[in-house]
């Protein structure tokens, strides 16, 4: 089915990860950036161009378009998503993709700064790479594989279903997203014009991987209420917010409940923005756990630990603010086994070992479980994302398009 196909999806890719689409937590407008609209206009065109004559960008800055069915049976339509932006963690601007053709297993000095070294000894995953094509950036911008991989992998899924009629599918709808790296990437979306059953995020790791499980995420706002005082006539009188703000953050466990001390399936408390003067002071926090009532626990130990620290300033007051972010997917995946089990039919079909995962962390696929639909992570092929040392081969993005290819089918043959 593959032998003289032609895959397109690294040349999108290089092509893609040019345009900075870097997304703006600060940011209140809908897309935080812009700039991300650059690229989705470019799938657009792109898109018509393949023949696919429903292709839009809406206002917000949301693809939607659709590969038609060729089959007479009545196969649930399917959704694959990805996301445009890229991490405000580290630059996207004037990115520099590099291709590493035959991959021997050495390091890799990235020429736009030396210092930065992709060193096989750092990342395992490199072994598994031997022999193969590998793209990085140049060493002063991330990638972008994170999720540019995913959208160029979606391309060219349409592409070879468009040139290949002889593979029986459903209906096959697109969406490419904005904002998921700050969280909002389906604020805008329409779930009833995107008019999907079952979907599939492209947006993960080592290939064969499949992940039907996130954490549950909530957001706590800690807003401290101090006294202020002349400082020169404050003694007796003056109670600083951010003194008592440092308490708090002190009083946290160093060897447990963080992001830096635990991994798997142990969740966390973790402060990620501190901002105020002495007479109010607020404090971010992300609270992380598999089990979702595993927040409450978590939300409770963190008021009783400020409690703890006011009872020494009777003066002061404190705000404990908690905003639902998003829910452990499995909750909902497993209503619907059939979406688990036909991708891990797919990744079998497409010669890989399966590697079933939890994410530590949220996907746009989290969002739209909830929202209605159902919507596991595949794997994309990006490595050490967000980061300098950024990279991706182009056989992974291959089997990423071979196992989507492989879904619709299973898709088709089931109903």
């Amino acid at each position: 089915m593959f032998s003289n196909y032609k895959f397109t999806a690294s040349d999108r890719f290089m092509k893609y990860v040019q345009i900075d689409t870097q997304s703006d937590s600060q940011s209140v407008t809908h897309p935080s950036t812009e700039k991300q609209k650059n690229l989705s206009r470019l799938l657009v065109e792109e898109l018509l161009a393949m023949g696919i004559a429903d292709a839009e960008m809406d206002e917000w800055g949301y693809v939607y378009a659709t590969v038609p069915s060729n089959s007479e049976k009545q196969v649930p339509v399917i959704c694959f998503c990805a996301h445009v932006d890229t991490a405000p963690d580290c630059s996207g601007t004037g990115v520099k993709p590099i291709l590493h053709a035959n991959y021997q297993g050495q390091d890799i000095v990235l020429p736009d700064d030396p210092t930065q070294v992709i060193r096989f000894s750092e990342y395992p995953n490199l072994a598994t790479q031997i022999g193969k094509d590998i793209i990085t950036a140049s060493g002063t911008t991330l990638l972008g594989s994170d999720d540019k991989a995913g959208v160029a992998e979606i391309m060219d899924l349409a592409h070879f279903l468009v040139n290949n009629p002889q593979v029986k599918h459903g209906k096959i709808r697109l969406l490419f997203t904005p904002d998921e790296e700050i969280g909002m990437g389906t604020a805008k979306v329409d779930l009833k014009k995107l008019g999907a059953d079952f979907g599939y995020t492209l947006d993960g790791g080592d290939i064969g991987s499949l992940e039907d499980e996130t954490f549950s995420a909530d957001g706590v706002k800690v807003i401290i209420h101090g006294v202020i005082a002349h400082p020169g006539y404050a003694k007796g009188k003056m109670v600083n917010a951010m003194k008592i703000a440092g308490e708090v953050l002190a009083a946290l466990p160093k060897d447990r409940l963080s992001p830096e001390s635990t991994e798997g399936k142990k969740g966390f408390i973790h402060p990620v923005r501190v901002e105020g003067l002495a007479e109010k002071c607020s404090i971010d926090f992300i609270i992380r756990d598999f089990d979702t009532p595993g927040l409450v626990k978590k939300e409770d130990y963190l008021r009783t630990q400020i409690e703890e620290r006011m009872r020494t300033y009777p003066k002061a007051t404190f705000e404990f603010i908690v905003t639902e972010q998003y829910r452990n997917m499995k909750e909902i995946l497993d209503v619907n086994p059939e979406v688990v089990d036909h991708a891990k039919e797919a990744i079998t079909r497409a010669g890989l070992e399966l590697k079933m995962e939890s994410i530590r962390g949220g996907t746009d696929g989290s969002r739209l479980s909830f929202m209605g639909l159902p919507c596991p992570n595949l794997f994309a092929g990006e490595q050490a994302i967000h980061s300098k040392h950024e990279y991706i081969s182009v056989q992974d993005m291959n089997k990423a398009v071979e196992t989507m290819v492989h879904l619709v089918k299973i898709w088709e043959e089931r109903t």
